[in-house]
């Protein structure tokens, strides 16, 4: 992947960089309060076996088998009503916090976890849990005071049992050291009753024991008793990244979303990619004083606004090399696009180099030239072709710049386009030729009448005025297929109010600071020769209406009645 289509990747992350933030911004934000507002919460656990396997040296496999499914089972019970009804009882409560209860893998454990804002809560509720469960159990149902009868006995037997082995040990000790018939008769007829007695305290203490629940299978055991509970880590700073994390993915999505739902012209790359023609020069957004005033040529000469069309008019003088342009149409796709202003600049810049202009306002049905100049419209254009005169200057009306003069288009005519389309028009572009160095003229939007379309066939070249980030693409074309249509010569497109600032000014700065060093110097030196050189003798004289050139012997310099001043010959 080259570093193009890498720009082109990041180019919507760029656009909509605000978005981006703004939405990391308030996702991070948003789970930030959020966690604040939520209270500490704490938790208490607890745990208990089931069944007897861990305490019997030798268990079976069927055993702890059981011993799971049983668990398994008391795990399901102790998130049914059977259990928590009696629970919310025992405590007086109408509602329990929230909690789980599980069997943890490949054991017989039983493990409760509650979740409290209140510890101590917590810790009673994972205790009446397990003893409500426990109470279910089959012996959990045996009467308190039987249990308690019961331990005694088999403490009470316990003992006699310990005295009994003790005093049978001692009896036959003693008959070791008895030599006479009598006394060790005596003594194995004691040993054998204190085994009888013994036998018969051990099948007691077994008997009392299987009623119990020790060492039974159904039984649980808590091994571990419930504390008041820990606070939960709630990862403050983790869920606090994951939430803008989530906000900048949704943000970038949005933003691809919307640059591929986006089909205006944004830069130069999607004039060459989707119209096909080139990009002679980019004007900057105004702002301040050049916004009010918006002829910057006169109001800001030394504006980045002013240094854009002189930009404009070096790049117009390169295409006049290959094809002349005596007469320059300045359209647009549609209104509010800026060819306006962007006519009047360019004439202004022309006329401030030395050049002998006259800008015609043909837009018949908003015409706005004589208020960008403040010029009367009561006489122009159509008055002019209506009365076919002698003489044109009359027509034409002085500006503060002294060699360019405006044409309006005077009173407006019901039938515009068969007026523009006539053989006068033909034949008034080819006077002013005579009397002039270029002609600008300022047409209606292309899309929108036909005047744009009847006029580009009198001129040497269409410049096509485009909105950045406004122009539908697609209305481009279409204004470009109508010019194609008759014929039309478009030298290429000019972007208005392109962003000086942000993602979409990349194109601007790469085409302000290129030619400001690249072609500068020459637009400088073009200017001082204008003031130093005589007008060309060719200029005013009759002829087919096209720029003239004269060349000396060598072939080195030509003067240009267009650029009225030597320049090199371009290098092949």
């Amino acid at each position: 992947m080259d570093t193009i289509e890498l720009r082109d990747f990041f180019q919507p992350l760029r656009r909509w960089w605000w978005l981006l933030f703004l939405s990391t911004a308030i996702a991070a934000g948003s789970t930030y309060w959020y966690i604040n507002q939520q209270p500490v919460r704490y938790e208490s656990r607890t745990s208990a076996i089931v069944g007897g396997a861990i305490n019997d040296p030798n268990p079976n496999s069927a055993q702890f088998w059981l011993s799971q499914q049983l668990a398994e089972t008391y795990a399901d019970l102790l998130n049914r009503d059977v259990v928590r009804q009696p629970t919310m009882a025992a405590l007086g409560l109408e509602w329990l916090p929230p909690y789980t209860a599980r069997v943890i893998p490949n054991t017989q454990l039983l493990e409760v976890r509650v979740t409290d804002t209140d510890p101590e809560r917590a810790r009673a509720v994972a205790e009446q849990l397990f003893q409500q469960l426990i109470r279910l159990s089959p012996t959990g149902n045996q009467d308190q005071q039987r249990t308690e009868f019961v331990s005694n006995e088999l403490n009470d037997l316990q003992t006699d049992i310990q005295a009994t082995k003790e005093e049978i040990q001692a009896k036959q000790d003693e008959l070791a050291t008895l030599f006479s018939a009598r006394q060790i008769q005596d003594a194995q007829t004691q040993i054998a009753a204190l085994q009888d007695k013994l036998a018969s305290l051990q099948a007691n203490f077994t008997n009392l024991l299987s009623t119990t629940q020790q060492g039974a299978t159904n039984a649980i055991t808590v091994i571990e008793k419930p504390h008041a509970g820990d606070p939960i880590d709630n990862k403050f700073w983790l869920n606090i990244l994951l939430a803008a994390a989530a906000g900048l993915v949704l943000a970038a999505g949005g933003a691809y979303l919307l640059e591929y739902l986006d089909d205006s012209v944004k830069n130069s790359d999607d004039v060459e990619k989707h119209l096909r023609i080139s990009t002679l020069g980019a004007i900057p957004v105004m702002s301040g004083k050049e916004k009010k005033d918006e002829l910057v040529m006169l109001s800001s000469p030394h504006s980045q606004g002013a240094e854009s069309y002189r930009i404009l008019r070096t790049n117009l003088q390169f295409v006049a090399v290959a094809r002349e342009l005596d007469a320059l149409l300045i359209t647009s796709s549609a209104p509010g696009e800026g060819k306006t202003v962007i006519a009047a600049n360019l004439a202004l810049a022309l006329a401030q180099a030395g050049r002998k202009v006259v800008l015609i306002d043909a837009d018949m049905h908003r015409p706005q030239q004589h208020k960008q100049f403040k010029l009367i419209n009561n006489i122009g254009l159509t008055t002019a072709l209506l009365s076919d005169p002698i003489q044109i200057n009359p027509f034409l009306q002085q500006t503060v710049a002294p060699t360019l003069r405006v044409m309006t288009t005077g009173p407006l005519p019901p039938n515009p386009a068969e007026l523009l389309g006539s053989q006068r028009m033909h034949d008034l572009l080819e006077r002013l030729k005579t009397e002039t160095d270029i002609i600008i003229i300022d047409s209606p939007p292309t899309t929108a009448v036909a005047d744009t379309a009847v006029l580009s066939t009198l001129v040497d070249g269409v410049l096509l005025a485009l909105y950045t980030g406004c122009t539908r693409i697609e209305m481009a074309k279409r204004a470009l297929a109508a010019l194609d249509q008759v014929g039309a010569h478009v030298v290429g497109a000019v972007l208005n109010r392109m962003p000086t600032r942000g993602s979409g000014s990349y194109y601007y700065y790469y085409q302000y600071n290129y030619y400001r060093q690249y072609y500068r110097r020459d637009d400088e030196m073009a200017d001082s020769l204008a003031s130093m050189t005589p007008p060309s003798p060719y200029a005013g004289r009759a002829g087919d209406g096209r720029s003239r050139q004269r060349r000396n012997g060598s072939g080195d310099e030509r003067v240009d009645i267009f650029t009225q001043h030597a320049t090199h010959k371009p290098e092949k």
